[in-house]
């Protein structure tokens, strides 16, 4: 069961009760009004909260009563853990005026012993366990009672209409029940209500009782979630005392009553999750508004200029709705301005450019639209801006400057414009930044978001930035391998992911950045060999340092124009002088290790020449052979 708290807290209701002339009534001697009260706490089984009462003081000296003249007229047990029933006896109490038994464990039915309390003005049961319906003679209870709270119970069935017949009443709260049938047009007969609030009921499907336009003095008007259908009654242009109406959460429909902006004392109008449609009406004269929260209907037509009348406005919620049309600029000019939120719907043209200026404005949501032009510059001017989600509209220019001084902003959402140029440099290092989604622009993009606490996985969507330039992100907690797709890093010249605790090997789609001058990949986790890939690119410096890289630096990078790129790598060789690598021998130089193909054509070509050396000598010898037998036969 949800509890709710009283917007009136019950000391200062009682006071305001407390000011009427005093009943003369017939009051019991202070000795039985004692032995009364003693009686009801052994009776609520002498709960440790009440160990005050006993017999030692009397009771107006008691912190739960409340005395007036001498007599007992007020009993304040709220959240005392009392599970009891409610006795009979409380009501031999002649003189109270004021019951309060909230925030406890009482359970059964409505407890009509009260009927007895002839003299009772508040009553308040909320936050307990009571069940079954409110009986339908309720108005036996006191016909002076004011005050009746039986909110966040578990009462059921229909709301009697005899609750009509109690005609001192000023506050009826019934919030958060489980109500399932009907509530009564006799409400409408309560002609000295000021508070009805009924929210949170599974109520059967009805339409709000046109008698409810006849409570001139209702100031506060709460039935949200309560099964509402059909239209508002035109004659809520009655409620001249209305301050504060909230019918949210509901299925009504129809257009706005005309007269509804015109009632002078509206302070809070929320009409948010219902069918109504039409436009806002006009003329707007109800000038205490602060709240309006008109989302999440069908509403069209335009942003009426009268809102920027409303100086005391401090909540605009018009999204998901149907508005278009231009914001009135007017609107950027309110000086208590804090909650503007107009997305999903079809406005369009350029932003009100004094937007944040002259107000402590927080959040700023207007994306799904169809603006056009520059987002606002002074946004965050008062330094108390939380959220710019200006996303999918056709927004253009620079991101303002001053979004990078905006120390109070957590989230920033510009995706699907047409913003361009640099993105201010401060952002990256904003202290409670937790969200930046700028993709599907035309920004220069530099994302520099060093020293910072980041952590977990570089995340393949980072790579799909083909306006980014400059991506630092050393100095954080990042871990896990790099990326081995990158989806579109066209014009990235600046790669530094050093101090950081990554892994697994430099994947070579690194040497297809063909715009990539500057690499800075030092103190990480990085094993294996560094790709030849990487001789491809044109680098202007190069740090692959205090890493567990393996075999023998590219051939590209082997020589003194690198000699600090690589330090710290125990497993390294190079096959020239550079400081900390150490010299590639022959049995480890990849170059000297010759492939079997070679190796097969050198053996061929070996036999070959062994064979044609072998023939050669052979015909040697034998001319030599020939020649000498030849000299022995001519000298004979």
């Amino acid at each position: 069961m949800l509890k709710l708290p009283s917007p009136f807290p019950a000391p200062f209701l009682y006071f305001l009760l407390t000011l009427m002339p005093f009943l003369v009534i017939s009051q019991p001697p202070a000795d039985q009004t004692q032995t009364i009260l003693l009686t009801i706490k052994q009776q609520w089984g002498n709960p440790p909260q009440l160990s005050s009462w006993s017999i030692s003081s009397p009771p107006c000296s008691w912190p739960e009563i409340t005395c007036t003249g001498g007599a007992v007229t007020g009993l304040n047990l709220m959240n005392y853990d009392i599970t009891e029933p409610i006795p009979p006896s409380i009501c031999d109490l002649k003189t109270l005026t004021l019951l309060d038994l909230s925030f406890n464990y009482f359970s059964g039915n409505f407890p009509t012993v009260l009927y007895n309390c002839s003299n009772l003005r508040y009553l308040d049961l909320s936050q307990n366990y009571f069940v079954g319906p409110i009986p339908s003679d309720v108005d036996r209870l006191s016909s002076s009672l004011q005050y009746i709270d039986v909110g966040a119970n578990n009462f059921s069935g229909d709301i009697p209409p005899a609750i009509g017949r109690l005609p001192e009443l000023r506050f009826l709260k019934s919030y958060d029940n489980l109500f399932n049938g009907s509530f009564p047009a006799e409400i409408g007969n309560l002609s000295n209500l000021e508070y009805l609030s009924m929210p949170y009921n599974p109520l059967t499907p009805a339409k709000i009782p046109p008698e409810f336009g006849k409570l001139k003095k209702l100031t506060f008007l709460w039935i949200t979630f309560a099964n509402l259908i059909g239209e508002i009654p035109a004659n809520f242009s009655g409620l001249s005392s209305l301050e504060h109406l909230d019918l949210s959460c509901n299925d009504l429909e129809g257009p706005i009553p005309k007269a509804l902006f015109q009632l002078k004392n509206l302070s809070v109008v929320y009409l948010y999750k219902n069918r109504l449609s039409g436009g806002i009406p006009t003329p707007i004269e109800s000038l205490n508004l602060t709240q309006i929260d008109l989302s999440t209907n069908n509403f069209s037509g335009s942003i009426p200029d009268d809102f920027g009348k409303l100086e005391q406005l401090e909540l605009l919620n018009l999204f998901f709705n149907q508005f278009s049309g231009e914001v009135p600029a007017s609107i950027g000019l309110l000086p208590a301005l804090t909650n503007f939120r107009v997305f999903s719907n079809q406005l369009n043209g350029t932003l009100p450019p004094e937007m944040g200026l002259r107000s402590n404005l927080e959040a700023f949501e207007v994306c799904h639209n169809l603006f056009t032009g520059a987002l606002p510059e002074n946004l965050c001017f008062r330094q108390r801006l939380t959220g710019v989600v200006a996303f999918s509209n056709n927004l253009t220019g620079k991101v303002p400057e001053s979004l990078a001084n905006c120390v109070t902003v957590r989230t920033i959402q510009l995706y699907n414009n047409n913003f361009s140029g640099e993105i201010p440099a401060g952002i990256y290092t904003m202290f409670n930044l937790s969200s930046l989604m700028i993709s599907n622009n035309s920004f220069t993009v530099v994302f520099m978001a060093s020293n910072n606490q980041l952590s977990g996985e570089i995340p393949v969507g980072l790579t799909n930035l083909p306006q980014l330039i400059i991506l630092n992100l050393d100095g954080n907690s990042l871990t896990g391998n790099f990326p081995t797709t990158i989806l579109s890093w066209e014009n990235l010249n600046t790669l530094n992911l050093s101090r950081n605790q990554l892994s697994g090997p430099i994947p070579a789609v690194i040497g297809t950045l063909s715009d990539l001058w500057n690499l800075d990949l030092s103190e990480n986790q990085f094993s294996g060999q560094i790709p030849a890939e990487l001789g491809q690119l044109r680098l202007t410096t190069l740090n692959l340092s205090s890493n567990q890289l393996t075999g023998q630096i590219p051939s590209a990078f082997d020589n003194l124009a690198y000699v600090t790129s690589f330090l710290n790598n125990s497993n390294l060789c190079a096959s020239t002088p550079i400081s900390n690598v150490r010299f590639c021998s022959s049995k480890t130089r990849k170059s000297d290790i010759l492939s079997p193909k070679i190796l097969a054509l050198i053996l061929v070509f070996a036999v070959i020449l062994f064979f044609f050396i072998a023939l050669l000598t052979f015909f040697m010898v034998r001319d030599y052979k020939r020649k000498k037998l030849k000299v022995v036969v001519d000298a004979y």
